[in-house]
């Protein structure tokens, strides 16, 4: 993996740590749905209510950031985490895999308690 910069954090206990790594395999993917944008788009990393477990990962395109939020850069893309999403995403990797019946991002979440079959959504 490449060093991840973070350049703001939001004021709160989490800005000691580490939120998110990105894979460079994954980097990859999220690049390859920003190339029909505007220069200067990077990804917001999310969490949503939905799913059969509860909880649903939420990567979207963004182009500015809401006040609070944890903005880092890694593998030459920007990205974006709000400090409610923070924290249940702190310590979670993001990779992807390209297997024909199991593939797209896959999270690997430390705070899950449990996860839908497909990987997707989670509870806490």
């Amino acid at each position: 993996m490449s060093e991840q910069t973070q350049t703001h954090s939001a004021p709160s206990a989490l800005s000691a740590y580490h939120i998110v790594q990105i894979t460079p395999v994954a980097a990859e993917q999220m690049r390859k749905s920003l190339v029909d944008l505007p220069t200067g788009y990077g990804i917001r990393i999310g969490v949503i209510g939905g799913g059969c477990a509860g909880l649903q990962y939420d990567l979207q395109p963004c182009n500015e950031s809401i006040e609070g939020d944890f903005i880092f850069q890694a593998h030459g893309l920007q990205f974006y985490i709000h400090p409610v999403a923070a924290a249940y995403l702190k310590g979670t990797t993001i990779d992807y895999s390209h297997d024909l019946n199991d593939g797209g991002f896959k999270y690997l979440n430390p705070n899950a308690a449990n996860a839908c079959g497909c990987g997707t959504s989670f509870g806490i």
